[in-house]
């Protein structure tokens, strides 16, 4: 066999199988104009957490008697505020016609149940206090079974302390702290109202993202620490998450 025999043999390339965290957009309303604006405000509660951010845009929740979506001046405002369009989710003939249009893959319809997660959601215009009012401090919420991929778990105005492991594709939000007393490979975003002295504690770090207060690292950053895999402690130094050895 000839060396030339040889090389096209050799494999080029693998394919291989990989979870990913991709943010899904739903769209309730065909408004691009009130989707800016209320995008703007989402970004602004996390500066630099939306950067190059993957996403689908689901359109299978659209109403039928709002016209056809300008899907290319949509994924141009997503672009805008850091969001990179991957596929969309769609039904519509006129949505699907759209993306074939563009080069996008179509996703179905999905069946599986999603939890909106919104840190504004529940507040109101606070009346004028007599005296200074006291932070609302609620109890650590405690969760003592696995957390599996797709799932998300939110601890509003505390700390969440997750006993079990947490796997890829899973999703912890704290507006307190985060501890993990097991392994963790899923996304953990600490301090999501801004709370710039939220911690993370990991009893094995393996996550997907690392975040607080909007500040962020993706497991590339994070396989690159030589504490992948330890037990470690991250906090927020200036703009950086700093993750030293517990």
């Amino acid at each position: 066999m000839s060396q030339a025999d040889l090389l096209d043999q050799d494999p080029v390339f693998q394919l291989k199988g990989s979870m990913l965290a991709i943010t899904v957009m739903e769209l309730a309303h065909n408004d691009l104009a009130r989707l800016d604006q209320q995008l703007a405000a989402k970004v602004a509660q996390a500066p630099g957490f939306f950067s190059n951010t993957p996403l689908v845009l689901a359109l299978d929740k659209l109403p039928q008697d709002e016209g056809t979506l300008d899907l290319a001046a949509l994924m141009a405002l997503c672009r805008r505020h850091g969001l990179r369009t991957l596929a969309v989710r769609a039904n519509r003939e006129d949505d699907i016609a759209a993306a074939a249009a563009l080069d996008l893959p179509v996703l179905p319809p999905s069946g599986a149940r999603e939890r909106v997660i919104d840190p504004g959601a529940g507040s109101s215009p606070a009346k004028p206090p007599e005296k200074p009012a006291e932070p609302e401090v609620r109890p650590s919420k405690l969760i003592t079974s696995p957390v599996r991929g797709g799932q998300q778990v939110y601890a509003q105005g505390g700390d969440l302390i997750v006993l079990a492991p947490v796997s890829a594709g899973a999703e912890l939000l704290a507006d307190g702290n985060i501890h993990v007393y097991a392994p963790m490979r899923g996304r953990a975003l600490a301090g999501i109202k801004g709370n710039e002295q939220a911690r993370i504690f990991c009893q094995q770090m393996g996550a997907e993202l690392l975040s607080i207060a909007g500040h962020y690292k993706t497991a590339e950053d994070l396989r690159r620490d030589p504490l992948w895999g330890e037990a470690v402690h991250v906090c927020l130094s200036g703009d950086v998450l700093n993750i030293t050895r517990l």
